[in-house]
């Protein structure tokens, strides 16, 4: 059985297990690094503020009662766009339609808040997740993404009207 839970700060142990196992599993998935989340930057202040940003929606995805994914949804520029951040699922459990219901969840709250664009970044050679938002209707907005650690490359933007949602 596939679940969703809401999550906040006094959530923040959950949220740091499945953040660091996203970091380690798949580093070329993110803009930050476990290097960054670990040592002097694990802290609890540190992570009870990630899931205090003002109007966010951090979710946790529990597959047969287990711990299995992450997503947030949080403001963007203006009260008609949010973005989606922080998206993984452990691979144990890909293919069982846990990113489909985070990625619809964060939609659903969107809407409810009236939002009319949902945005994301997404690395360049990441192939599999491109095709999972291509899938849900995002499309490439064509505009520079933040630069990547070589300094040279950008991630890739990409975004989705919600107003047929």
């Amino acid at each position: 059985m596939l679940e969703l839970r809401t999550v906040e700060s006094d959530d923040w142990p959950l949220w740091r297990e499945l953040r660091l196992a996203a970091l380690a599993e798949a580093p070329y998935a993110f803009g930050s690094t476990l290097a960054q989340w670990q040592g002097s930057g694990d802290r609890e202040e540190r992570w009870r503020a990630r899931l205090s940003i003002p109007g966010a929606h951090d979710l946790v995805a529990f597959l047969d009662g287990l711990p299995v994914g992450i997503a947030s949804g949080v403001p963007g520029e203006g009260a008609e766009k949010v973005e989606l951040i922080s998206m993984w699922v452990s691979p144990t459990a890909r293919g069982r339609g846990v990113s489909d219901c985070l990625i619809q969840a964060v939609e659903r709250w969107a809407v409810e808040r009236g939002a009319t664009t949902l945005r994301l970044s997404v690395m360049p050679d990441n192939r599999k997740a491109t095709a999972l938002y291509e899938r849900h209707g995002f499309t490439d907005t064509g505009e520079p993404g933040e630069l990547l650690s070589d300094g040279v490359g950008r991630e890739r933007v990409m975004a989705k009207s919600l107003a047929a949602v």
